[in-house]
């Protein structure tokens, strides 16, 4: 049976998956509601990245082991939270900011 957050995540590790995580939410046109789910569970940010890893039987074959592995660590953490609503703000910003090319 394979280990869950067997390594820890350096700082540059946290700060890829925050990014890639942002840009595919906004991509998505997704995000306001990820910023109020976020903001709102912000508190359970430990428990449900347990909860990952009870689901992890079914999850695990739909998003991958080392993916929830890293996933699961990366929000078990409170300020990472506060991180991703950060990253997806200031990319909203830039695209309001940015001229629509037509």
């Amino acid at each position: 049976m394979r280990e869950f957050w067997k390594e820890p995540l350096t700082e540059a590790q946290k700060q890829q998956l925050i990014d890639t995580l942002a840009q595919q939410i906004v991509k998505r046109g997704l995000a306001s509601p990820a910023i109020l789910f976020l903001e709102l569970h912000k508190p359970f940010a430990f428990l449900g990245a347990q909860a990952g890893i009870v689901f992890s039987p079914f999850l695990a074959p739909i998003l991958g082991f080392e993916r929830l592995d890293v996933y699961t660590q990366l929000m078990s953490e409170r300020e990472n939270w506060d991180r991703l609503i950060e990253r997806i703000e200031e990319l909203v910003e830039d695209q309001r900011t940015q001229p629509k090319q037509e």
